[in-house]
């Protein structure tokens, strides 16, 4: 009996040590972020007309000391919607925590056509 008091005691605090061990933020910076481009590159109602097929690209940007979006690349074939991409996030503010200023980053985009 007293080897599984024993085992039980090292069991629970075993247990809350690795609870309490987890630091890990409660919002995912990755999914937050693209979330917030996503919804800057939602309203392209007034580019309908040049965007006549689904489109992706692949998009590089880092942060500046003010936490502004710096487009670095757009690789995409069609010039409109590099323009486009460019235009709407180069110099947006970021909101999101977590995120390395100077540290490059992708973000695959996908515009799809209004028929």
């Amino acid at each position: 009996m007293r080897k599984f008091s024993s085992f039980l005691v090292a069991a629970c605090m075993l247990a809350a040590g690795s609870i309490y061990a987890n630091n890990l933020p409660t919002k995912e910076p990755k999914t937050h972020l693209t979330n917030m481009i996503s919804a800057l590159l939602t309203d392209y109602v007034e580019y309908a007309d040049e965007f006549e097929s689904d489109l992706t690209a692949i998009v590089k940007f880092t942060l500046n000391e003010h936490r502004e979006i710096v487009v670095l690349s757009v690789k995409t074939e069609d010039a409109n919607l590099e323009d486009f991409v460019k235009n709407r996030l180069n110099y947006e503010k970021v909101e999101v925590e977590n995120l390395i200023e100077g540290r490059k980053y992708v973000v695959p985009v996908r515009i799809e056509a209004i028929n």
